[in-house]
């Protein structure tokens, strides 16, 4: 589960910033200033930092030069100043990387990636698997939608796993047997309706507004 720290002293911009953030299965706390960031800072631990600079109390320079004091985590700054000098200072101060206003959330969103993993989070997000917003930690068996923990079964977090490692492949009620229960499996083909079931019904209840898991008529089911 990927923490990321949003700091902009604008409302709308925040919470714009993390629905994009959220959708893509990552987990958001904000603060609307330099001060409140590095309060959080010192009492949590997060992944990654996206900063604004022109803040009150303390803006984004300012920041940036105490959280280096504390953690080496990747930061993004956010300005609406794109000059080569100014790119170059936020850099030179710890920056990892600089976005300028306004932009495009789905650049926003490739650099974060980027970040990760050039980072030592290399082996975290490795583990990793997403998919319209919803988060699956293989390392944690985590499922994360919008914040919030899916509690699923052993058997249900096995076939959302089996189907978003072969996103896009439809799978058959053999193969999917034989991919989370082994060939020795006794059982009834039909099993793996009843646990697709549960596990559609876990994430409608999550507020999963799509179904990620479809029926192939005939053949099985498959994650688009």
């Amino acid at each position: 589960m990927i923490k990321i720290l949003l700091v902009d002293d604008e409302f709308e911009m925040r919470q714009l910033l993390r629905l994009y953030l959220q959708q893509e299965g990552f987990v958001v706390e904000e603060a609307e200033n330099g001060k409140e960031a590095y309060e959080k800072i010192i009492k949590n631990e997060y992944q990654l930092m996206i900063l604004d600079i022109m803040m009150p109390l303390m803006d984004g320079w300012q920041t940036l030069e105490e959280v280096r004091k504390i953690t080496d985590m990747p930061v993004i700054m956010l300005t609406a100043k794109g000059t080569v000098k100014d790119k170059v200072s936020g850099l030179s101060k710890g920056a990892d990387d600089y976005l300028v206003k306004p932009f495009d959330a789905e650049e926003l969103i490739a650099r974060i990636q980027a970040l990760l993993r050039r980072t030592h989070l290399n082996e975290e997000t490795e583990n990793l698997l997403r998919h319209n917003g919803i988060s699956v930690n293989l390392a944690a068996r985590d499922v994360i939608y919008m914040n919030k923990k899916i509690s699923l079964t052993q058997t249900e977090f096995d076939l959302l796993r089996v189907f978003l490692e072969h996103k896009g492949n439809v799978l058959t009620r053999e193969q999917l047997v034989e991919l989370i229960w082994g060939i020795e499996f006794l059982g009834e083909d039909r099993t793996v309706d009843s646990h697709i079931k549960n596990l559609r019904d876990k994430l409608k209840a999550a507020g999963v507004h799509e179904q990620p898991v479809k029926t192939v008529w005939g053949i099985g089911y498959k994650v688009e």
